[in-house]
């Protein structure tokens, strides 16, 4: 018979490991099956935001997160040329919303959450499908090379192509193509100063932002066909694309060699899932909703869930109450905020530069608060997940 008590996590990214300290805190013996050959990820960096930080609290790790964050002063919205359409307030930002955001590599959370994790806990190399979704009264069951595994609970953390939701919902569509693909990469560019900022063009956007030790997290996306690549090299194309738009952009690029761009396309779920969960199987992060990257919600979302998910690991019914409105919102807002930021024409950019810088002049407090009802979330009420074994209280 399956333990109670276990659970199988399918995945090891943020979301994965997220979930997988949370019901490991909480008391559940817990394994994690992840395909790739190591925990490396495929990314550059991550932008924590408030909500996501208040959810690693519950982990016991918030602080140690917020203490890796580099740009405490201004940013803002600017255009090619250099033009800020908004200034935006670090302090008044993190005064708003009880706390900052926060930019690390990836690999920095990674690492981070691994810890967390009794040795063992993670088998990499080890690709699953899922067998059975269980029920009330059978347990989940998740296949691998070397045999199956019966659960109590299943955690899909398997990515935008899942393929555990597709076992759960074959008739829904899936991750459809955004209309945009996206450049990313993490370089020292030493000796260079700027403001964290966002670049709006008409197709297009970059963004430039600092990390720790002298190295720069940039950006880029554009409208194009799906399944695009450069004929040279996704650093020839940048070049193409953003080597004439403002600095720092050039120096960015100047220190980028073709081995740092990162390229892939956009795809997120169109159609949200009719729930979270079904049987013994929950869905979280991009599995559950993948979005556009455009509010820097994704990963963020895939750690409430985690949260969240331990919260109510023993109904999922309630699970999925509690996070399928919030993703489903904040997806379609990710999607809204896309077509602003590249509407693919030139009489539309005038019409949303106009807006934005007068925005930013007569009613300044207007673009944080658009940010309100996300930033400002809370995980679930005590008792938390993260109780760690010893502890005389409660988080």
């Amino acid at each position: 018979m399956a333990r109670q008590s276990r659970a199988v996590v399918v995945g090891g990214g943020i979301g994965g490991l997220t979930a997988a300290a949370a019901l490991h805190q909480s008391g559940r013996e817990v394994t994690v099956l992840e395909r790739a050959p190591s925990l490396e990820p495929v990314g550059a960096a991550i932008s924590l935001s408030p909500n996501a930080l208040r959810a690693l609290d519950v982990l016991g790790i918030g602080d140690e997160i917020r203490d890796l964050a580099a740009w405490q002063g201004d940013g803002g919205l600017r255009t090619p040329g250099g033009r800020w359409l908004t200034r935006t307030s670090a302090a008044a930002a993190a005064e708003r919303f009880g706390g900052p955001l926060v930019l690390l590599h990836r690999a920095t959370l990674i690492d981070r959450l691994a810890a967390l994790l009794p040795p063992g806990t993670v088998r990499t190399g080890a690709a699953a499908a899922l067998a059975d979704p269980g029920d009330a009264h059978r347990p989940a069951r998740v296949r691998t090379d070397d045999g199956e595994w019966e659960s109590g609970l299943v955690v899909a953390a398997d990515g935008i192509h899942s393929a555990v939701r597709t076992a759960l919902f074959p008739g829904h569509p899936g991750a459809v193509y955004a209309g945009f693909t996206t450049w990313r990469m993490v370089v020292p560019v030493p000796g260079t100063r700027f403001a964290s900022h966002e670049t709006w063009g008409a197709d297009r956007l970059w963004g430039t932002h600092p990390l720790k030790e002298g190295r720069v997290y940039a950006y880029a996306a554009a409208l194009t066909p799906a399944g695009g690549h450069a004929a040279d090299d996704e650093h020839a194309e940048l070049l193409r694309r953003f080597g004439h738009w403002h600095d720092p952009i050039p120096a960015v690029l100047a220190a980028t060699g073709p081995e740092d761009v990162l390229r892939h396309d956009v795809h997120h779920l169109a159609r949200p899932l009719p729930a979270l969960h079904r049987g013994r199987v929950a869905l979280l992060g991009d599995a559950a909703h993948a979005m556009p990257p455009t509010l820097g919600q994704g990963g963020n979302q895939a750690v409430e869930d985690a949260v969240v998910l331990a919260h109510h690991a023993g109904d999922l019914p309630a699970y999925t109450a509690a996070r399928l409105p919030r993703t489903t919102a904040i997806a379609r807002r990710a999607v809204r905020s896309a077509r602003v930021a590249m509407p693919g024409n030139r009489a539309a950019v005038t019409v949303r530069d106009l807006a934005v810088a007068a925005l930013s002049r007569t009613a300044p407090a207007l673009l944080l608060r658009g940010f309100d009802d996300i930033a400002d979330w809370r995980p679930p009420q005590p008792p938390y997940a993260a109780v760690r074994a010893g502890d005389t209280e409660q988080r």
